[in-house]
């Protein structure tokens, strides 16, 4: 059985449209095939706290998520809103698979900026680095950390130079969009499969607050997606609908079928 955790949390992300992000998450929710969806309401947005905007709504966002995953004993495929918001569900899956767990991070961006470095504090631009267990970013990382080996970024075209220069000197494995089935390749479970949807190319998906040219195409995606073997938890994010595109319904549709197809 599947269900899908829909977690309609808008606030890590600093972009103008970022509400949207709210009627994506249940957008993209109701298109996966599952047996559930269970909701995770958001509060309302906090001031910047220590460098990161809305710190205190993120805070008690993933204290609301953790509680969901408590009452849920299937597979999940959270779906986001900002992708923040399977922080709580990765670390639900390394408590259980220890430091056999992977987490591949597919997206444009790689995601581990720190407050000192993002001066919009925009969160979502960090969470890799809050999965890693960061102590600028503390009480928003797991209690228990990924090590840096337990990490693959994959579809990344979009980093900034300290952003790179962090990669490097963590040793986190960085694939780009020629090069990722790489990414794919020997990788055996347990793996846990996050995809920020702004790593499809935007002249097939353009419903993402940052689109970022010579993107990935969903059919590739997909076909890689549903070789992977051992996958226990998967999530589809930042998804800001621009209008109602049947074609882009249906690339989620192709998404989240090779996600479930891989379980």
């Amino acid at each position: 059985m599947t269900t899908v955790l829909c977690v309609p949390q808008w606030q890590g992300s600093a972009h103008a449209r970022a509400p949207r992000l709210t009627e994506g998450a249940h957008r993209a929710s109701a298109l996966i095939t599952a047996d559930t969806v269970v909701t995770v309401p958001t509060p309302g947005t906090t001031p910047k706290s220590g460098g990161i905007r809305a710190r205190d709504t993120l805070i008690e966002v993933q204290r609301r998520t953790f509680e969901a995953l408590e009452g849920v004993d299937d597979r999940i495929i959270t779906v986001g809103g900002d992708c923040a918001v399977d922080i709580p569900s990765i670390a639900t899956a390394h408590d259980r698979y220890g430091d056999a767990l992977t987490v591949l991070w597919i997206d444009a961006h790689p995601d581990v900026y720190s407050p000192s470095t993002l001066p919009s504090g925009a969160f979502h631009g960090m969470v890799v680095r809050a999965l890693l267990g960061d102590d600028e970013l503390a009480g928003l990382t797991p209690d228990r950390p990924l090590k840096p080996s337990q990490v693959i970024i994959a579809g990344e075209r979009a980093g900034a130079d300290s952003e790179h220069a962090y990669l490097r000197e963590q040793g986190i494995r960085r694939y780009g969009v020629p090069d990722l089935h790489r990414a794919f390749e020997g990788l055996t479970g347990p793996v846990y499969v996050h995809v920020d949807l702004d790593v499809l190319d935007p002249e097939v998906f353009g419903s993402t607050c940052y689109p970022e040219p010579g993107g990935v195409h969903p059919d590739r995606l997909a076909d890689l997606i549903a070789g992977l073997d051992g996958v226990i938890g998967a999530a589809l994010t930042e998804h800001a609908p621009l209008n109602q595109i049947p074609h882009e319904d249906n690339v989620i549709r192709t998404v989240s079928e090779a996600l479930n197809s891989a379980f």
